[in-house]
């Protein structure tokens, strides 16, 4: 769908002034009693990491780099089940190791400065063989290596070639057959493989984007999606305006994206962020102030926006430096566990939002999980007393003062610090210092090894145990300890642990897949290097007029069907 100069200057008028209350936003019918038009208005509170594939482990860059990146499958907003994207279509040879995908013709790429006239050039097989392989080699710009590790054929060879300086012609798994087809060749079945293959990390761009801006390409997203980058002014402000070559059409035919753009600000007060909302200026918050959840009580939004809810695909931790002492012994580590009342974080100081993990890292909701394979760790200060006597700390005499590192720019991280801090000092006797920091040094400081004792946290970047659990492979500790280590940050080894998740990764049986995971889970546990402490409950306020949006756990967001309805905008 192609619009005139005279709609691109209207469109520049809208994204300069945002979307406040008082505005009627123009609007144009569509089939199906949708609407075309509208800015969306989003902020995050999280200064954002990157907006490249290769380093988006971050979620508010997720939310943004979304709307411009997309891959050959992604998921479904609503159930998170895998969808055709870039790939129209796909096939499974017998053995279940061989794909072979048929991308879309007549894609093309934003057009960028990347490109020699600056014109987006249309998508061929060549560029998704050039990232999927990119996903594989080593690199300061690729924080994803782990993806396709020993699962596709030739991922680990061209990893360790390029890592010794050697040539390599590429994954040998990871082939182009023409234009517009190619094949993915696994080692063994891979029953998640479709899943990760939707992973941000799989994102397509353009090869010219690294040449042209290097490790600027950070700053500068250039993708296929519904979306792309008008203005951009870090940690200020992002504009994204409708892509009018995107691909896709809905369900009745309507050519997508619906809205005119999407206005991202970057505001780190969160009670400014919801009064934003309140006052018609966003379109959504997620993530309350932890004073203003009473606001979910569904009796304080009659008529004035909606409340969505969904159980969190999320977790809350601790991570533990067990290089340095006294966290080299384990009974240190349990001790600090077993002293924090993870019920009293989530009824007292996060006001229900949120469920106590009592069996490790892994969200409930996976009805095939076996959760009662992995140790309960409850609150009982007693065995915690016992086990730091045992240490030779009594009372906490002797030990020295623990340093509990947390950012600021979340939901509650701060108050349940300050209450972890009261736990460890009341039924240990041991002195907490809360170090604050902002999020980009916090995260830099825990990926460096610099930090002793650190809140963290995960959203899955797709709906499977495993993905969580990945985060603890030995393969993603660098032999390096100076080297930053930017998933596994607690630098965990564990045979056990690694074979039992390769196991469990491999097998193509549900079940077998589920325990082998729990397994693995369990052993992390009891070793300790990690204290979970709650799933936070997905809550999402939206304005009313806000149409297909659906929550997921994931809080993954896809705004290419979203739309406008005038007749409500109007009336508020």
């Amino acid at each position: 769908m192609k619009f005139s100069w005279s709609a691109l200057v209207l469109l520049a008028s809208l994204l300069a002034v945002g979307c406040g209350p008082s505005e009627k936003p123009l609007a144009s019918e569509a089939k199906g009693g949708r609407y075309y038009g509208g800015i969306f208005n989003a902020n995050e509170a999280e200064p954002l990491r990157s907006l490249f594939p290769l380093t988006l482990t971050q979620a508010a860059s997720h939310r943004v780099a979304s709307q411009v990146y997309e891959g050959l499958v992604g998921f479904d907003q609503g159930d998170l089940s895998v969808q055709p994207r870039l790939a129209e279509a796909w096939s499974l040879d017998p053995t279940g190791t061989q794909y072979t995908f048929t991308i879309r013709k007549d894609v093309h790429f934003h057009d960028d400065a990347c490109f020699p006239d600056g014109r987006g050039r249309e998508l061929t097989a060549a560029d998704v063989v050039h990232c999927l392989n990119a996903v594989a080699t080593p690199g300061d710009m690729n924080q994803m290596d782990w993806l396709f590790r020993d699962h596709v054929v030739g991922a680990n060879a061209h990893y360790a070639a390029i890592k010794a300086g050697r040539a390599s012609t590429g994954v040998e798994g990871i082939e182009r057959l023409d234009d517009h087809t190619i094949r993915i060749t696994l080692a063994s079945p891979w029953a998640g493989f479709l899943q990760v293959l939707a992973h941000q990390g799989c994102w397509i761009y353009p090869p010219e984007l690294v040449e042209h801006y290097g490790r600027d390409a950070a700053w500068h997203p250039v993708g296929t999606g519904p979306f792309k980058v008008r203005t951009f002014t870090r940690g200020k402000l992002m504009v994204l305006e409708r892509n009018v070559d995107y691909w896709a059409v809905d369900e009745h035919g309507n050519p997508l994206p619906f809205l005119d753009g999407v206005k991202y600000t970057f505001d780190a007060n969160k009670d400014a962020e919801l009064e934003a909302f309140l006052n018609g200026r966003l379109s959504v918050v997620y993530e309350l102030p932890i004073t203003r959840t009473g606001l979910v009580d569904s009796s304080a939004s009659k008529g004035g926006f909606t409340v969505q809810s969904a159980p969190g695909l999320s977790v809350q931790f601790y991570g533990i430096n067990v290089r340095k002492a006294p966290f080299t012994d384990v009974r240190v580590r349990m001790a600090l566990a077993m002293a924090i009342d993870k019920q009293f974080l989530v009824d007292s100081v996060l006001k229900g939002l949120g469920i106590a993990t009592y069996r490790g890292l892994v969200p409930p909701g996976f009805a095939d999980y076996p959760y009662d394979l992995v140790p309960e760790r409850r609150f009982d200060p007693d065995v915690a007393r016992s086990l730091l006597k045992e240490a030779g700390f009594p009372n906490g005499r002797g030990l020295p003062t623990i340093v509990l590192q947390v950012n600021s720019d979340g939901f509650g991280y701060v108050r349940v610090a300050e209450a972890v801090q009261s736990m460890l000092e009341k039924q240990l006797g041991v002195s907490v210092v809360i170090s604050v920091l902002p999020g980009e040094q916090h995260f830099e400081q825990i990926e460096r090894g610099r930090a002793q004792f650190w809140r963290e946290g995960w959203i899955l970047d797709h709906p499977d145990p495993e993905n969580v659990l990945a985060l603890f492979q030995g393969s993603q500790v660098p032999a390096d300890t100076a080297t930053p280590s930017y998933l596994n940050s607690t630098r965990y080894r564990s045979p056990v642990f690694d074979s039992l998740f390769l196991l469990a990764q491999r097998s193509v049986d549900r079940a077998e897949h589920m325990r082998l995971l729990a397994e693995a889970e369990a052993h992390l546990i009891t070793d300790a290097f990690v204290l979970p402490l709650y799933h936070e409950r997905a809550i999402r306020l939206l304005q009313p007029w806000v149409m297909n949006m659906p929550i997921n756990g994931m809080e993954y967001r896809d705004l290419r069907a979203t739309w406008f309805d005038p007749k409500l905008r109007s009336a508020h």
